[in-house]
């Protein structure tokens, strides 16, 4: 099946919904003997929206997570998500109905791990008033009879990243925050709805990859006896710009095609796609207008976010017209290197093992691992995790 095939496939079929398991934090506030759970953030904070699902706007939320007295087969805790003034309905549809809903397969019944799924956390919307913080809410919902919490001197856990002024209203209600690492655990285990998600966003990322590569493939070298381009430098030796569709490529024209290629297959670039060339090449955070001229490296670095907020990444290096030579060996060396490394790759082994065996193949055709400023070497990571964060 081709890419676009495959896209297509995409949107045709329904996802299968996410749903966040609550009792692994349930399960942290009993261990730690603590009285709730409390997460305040944004739409850009990625442990909230992993929790409550809930892709609010960017005025704070808050989610209190509280253990019942007495944990039976039905019910472990129940869950209050904090929603800003006219984000009611969106937090009962995102938080609340789609814990509940059913999901039917493709292939006309649900899924395996679909089916019945229960966490035992009770979920329900609070709506606040124009002007509450969002810290104050949850503070009011973790010290909520029904919860059991008093706020004398209780702790409450948090994420380490919980806003200064959430944990100010915490304790002025009595309360003593606790960072937990139960979040970050919980989110290194994707969920086959979750690996869906990344799946989907991947193959758009390609996508956008593609596009490049074919845009590329289909550019002009200038003759080195032509008129310098106005995109171009007449003061040094470097050859012409690439000419695309009658004009000089240059890397804004390239990241706006691969930008439009995400688009079209629903996903958003996210402020993530960094297309370097020559120099600028080197730099793996470049924003810049350069022009893309034969011979030299193009690097393209394509993170794009998908409609629920996971991530895809990829980086990829091209050279039109290139002589071989440097770039040929360093293509060779990662291409081995890549191979080494996923290898390794298996349940329970060690990340900086699979980073080790990329760095020895590469070493061993002469990129060194322990480069210094300026030499040629290996001196960036292996590879990292993505989901609702980019780096994870």
């Amino acid at each position: 099946m081709s890419e676009d095939d495959a896209t297509a496939t995409d949107h045709a079929k329904n996802p299968r919904p996410l749903r966040t398991d609550l009792r692994p934090i349930v399960e942290a506030v009993r261990d730690a003997d603590a009285a709730a759970f409390v997460a305040v953030g944004d739409r850009f904070d990625d442990d909230l929206r992993y929790l409550s699902r809930f892709a609010g706007p960017d005025r704070p939320s808050a989610l209190v997570v509280v253990p019942t007295g007495e944990a039976t087969a039905d019910t472990v805790g129940r869950a209050v998500l904090c929603a800003p003034a006219l984000f009611g309905e969106q937090a009962e549809r995102e938080f609340v109905a789609s814990a509940r809903a059913s999901h039917e397969s493709g292939s006309g019944g649900p899924t395996d791990d679909e089916v019945g799924f229960h966490d035992g956390v009770a979920r329900e919307v609070r709506t606040e008033r124009v002007g509450d913080h969002a810290g104050e809410r949850a503070a009011a919902a973790a010290a909520d009879p029904a919860g059991g919490a008093s706020g004398d001197g209780e702790r409450v856990l948090t994420p380490a990243s919980i806003p200064h002024d959430a944990a100010v209203y915490l304790e002025r209600a009595g309360f003593e925050p606790a960072s937990t690492e139960a979040v970050a655990t919980a989110r290194a285990r994707k969920t086959p709805a979750e690996r869906d998600r990344i799946r989907r966003v991947q193959r758009a990322t390609v996508a956008g990859i593609a596009r490049a590569e074919a845009v590329l493939a289909d550019c002009e070298a200038v003759d080195e006896g032509s008129e310098e381009t106005a995109a171009g430098r007449a003061d040094d030796d470097r050859r012409p710009p690439l000419r695309w569709d009658g004009e000089p490529l240059t890397t804004e024209r390239l990241r706006r095609e691969v930008n439009a290629a995400l688009a079209a297959r629903g996903v958003r670039d996210a402020g993530n796609t960094v297309i370097g060339a020559g120099p600028s090449a080197a730099d793996l955070h470049y924003v810049g207008d350069d022009p893309v001229r034969p011979g030299e490296t193009v690097l393209l670095d394509v993170s794009p976010r998908g409609p629920d907020g996971y991530y895809g990444d990829a980086t990829r290096t091209f050279v039109v017209d290139g002589d071989g030579g440097w770039a040929r060996r360093a293509y060779v060396a990662v291409e081995a290197a890549r191979e080494a490394a996923l290898d390794e790759v298996e349940p329970g082994v060690p990340a900086k093992t699979v980073h080790g065996e990329a760095a020895a193949e590469l070493a061993a055709y002469g990129f060194d691992p322990n480069a210094g400023e300026g030499e040629a070497g290996f001196t960036h990571g292996t590879g990292h995790g993505v989901g609702v964060s980019l780096h994870e």
